[in-house]
């Protein structure tokens, strides 16, 4: 493996060594081209003990049937569409579901309204096209065909903000598991361990709705949010481990407590509501997901790390809830002003943070 340094490691590469323990210790079935079996993939993804005593860590926290089911639909030949609000893990999931099964997540199609046929199908080179006409040569494999190939998972990333008639491309290669170039007299069979992992955010309902016709061919499992705030400070706090030992942040001086009220104020705001359901609050704009609260902690652990803050403040804290909520400022600050003023002002231990938000906001 190369020595150079990325910013992002593939899961399969940053994993490597965990993957390669449940190699070794599978003893179940695997199905045709696929790395681990079913049973070691869900222990891959949400994390258990070797009979060698190591740990698997967890990749993804959340309920172990869905998981299970997930891997199930990659079995069967259905595909799997992973269907909740942004910053569920769709993505997360989706990548590595592809390194435990196929050992390579990077066959990916970036769902966006731009995206061609040629991104689902075949593309050509036109260089080799006009010199040569249609062949071999000239034809430009998509990710979908090269695992159809190879037989291993695509995966297609926000499958709703793919247009309609392009999405319709699938059709044909879910159903028949073959992809026909009619250019060159040939038809593209896939193997088996060939699936499709899509993802879709509830957000985008109503952008481009799959036809009757895809629906039926995708298994929907629904990522939910957390449901505790317990459950989601045990998510930020793993991954924000996780990120300071792979980049080698210096040691946080943000405390749990700091934390615990960051994740509050996201989950009230994006509920509607107080945790204990007693006042109403307007939402913002901004999404507020778990990975935003990842995100906002690991900006608040930054800022208080290298930019002279004092140990015990609560300003990075506080930047970093202000920059997450407000991504339009005419209608978020109100909406923001009006949380901090209703329900945070009056609430015990609560006063740093309210203070530092409002002085921010002026």
């Amino acid at each position: 493996m190369s020595s150079e340094k990325f910013i992002r490691r593939l899961a399969e590469e940053q994993y490597a060594t965990e993957l390669s323990a449940l190699q070794k210790e599978d003893k179940d079935p695997r199905p045709e081209n696929w790395h681990l079996s079913p049973t070691q993939v869900c222990k891959y993804i949400l994390g258990g003990k070797l009979t060698s005593g190591d740990e698997i860590q967890p990749k993804y926290f959340g309920e172990r049937r869905l998981v299970e089911l997930a891997v199930a639909t990659i079995l069967t030949d259905r595909a799997l569409l992973l269907i909740g609000v942004p910053g569920t893990a769709k993505t997360w999931l989706s990548e590595h579901l592809a390194a435990a099964i196929s050992g390579d997540s990077t066959r990916v199609v970036q769902g966006t309204s731009g995206t061609g046929e040629d991104a689902i199908r075949y593309g050509w080179n036109y260089a080799k096209l006009l010199q040569e006409g249609p062949s071999t040569d000239a034809l430009v494999p998509s990710p979908v065909m090269r695992a159809m190939q190879g037989g291993q998972l695509v995966r297609i990333e926000e499958l709703t903000r793919i247009p309609s008639d392009i999405q319709d491309a699938l059709i044909t290669i879910l159903s028949e598991k073959n992809l026909p170039v009619p250019e060159l007299d040939i038809n593209i069979r896939a193997k088996s361990g060939f699936n499709v992992v899509a993802t879709a955010n509830d957000r985008d309902r109503g952008v481009h709705e799959l036809s009757s016709a895809l629906q039926r061919r995708f298994n929907v499992v629904k990522l939910p949010l957390p449901p505790s705030l317990e459950e989601e400070l045990k998510i930020v706090s793993f991954r924000i481990d996780q990120i300071n030992r792979e980049r080698k942040l210096p040691v946080q001086h943000i405390g749990v407590d700091e934390i615990k009220k960051l994740i509050t104020v996201f989950r009230e705001l994006r509920s509607g509501q107080s945790e204990d359901g007693e006042i109403k609050i307007k939402s913002p704009s901004s999404t507020l997901s778990t990975a935003e609260a990842i995100s906002a902690v690991n900006n608040s652990i930054i800022l208080s790390a290298y930019f002279n803050h004092k140990k015990g403040s609560v300003v990075p804290i506080a930047e970093s809830i202000i920059g997450a909520v407000v991504k339009d400022s005419n209608q978020d600050i109100p909406i923001l002003s009006e949380y901090l003023d209703t329900v945070i002002k009056s609430r015990k231990g609560w006063s740093k943070i309210y203070e530092a938000c409002h002085l921010i906001l002026k």
